[in-house]
């Protein structure tokens, strides 16, 4: 989830939550991604479903258009707390 989510600690703790799905089945932080999977971020005031194009071939920073494209975008509610709501119940 490099370049999608701002801290290690916080993507962790999206996977623990069942927050992060890999071809619409729940990843554990450990969860290899490779290219053309498709991966959904359940963030708190929004829903975001990505292709992964390529994989970096080092942590050296480059355009993250080259690693993944957004395929949606869906803003919540600000009633709906992600949160809060079973994961696993969408």
């Amino acid at each position: 989830m490099s370049r999608l989510v701002k801290r290690r600690t916080i993507a962790q703790e999206m996977c623990e939550a069942g927050r992060v799905l890999v071809n619409s089945h729940a990843a554990k932080p450990a969860k290899d991604v490779k290219e053309g999977d498709v991966v959904t971020l359940k963030f708190s005031s929004r829903i975001v479903e990505l292709n992964v194009l390529k994989l970096p071939a080092s942590s050296k920073k480059a355009s993250s258009e080259e690693f993944y494209t957004i395929t949606s975008e869906t803003r919540l509610p600000k009633e709906n707390n992600l949160w809060i709501e079973n994961p696993l119940s969408s």
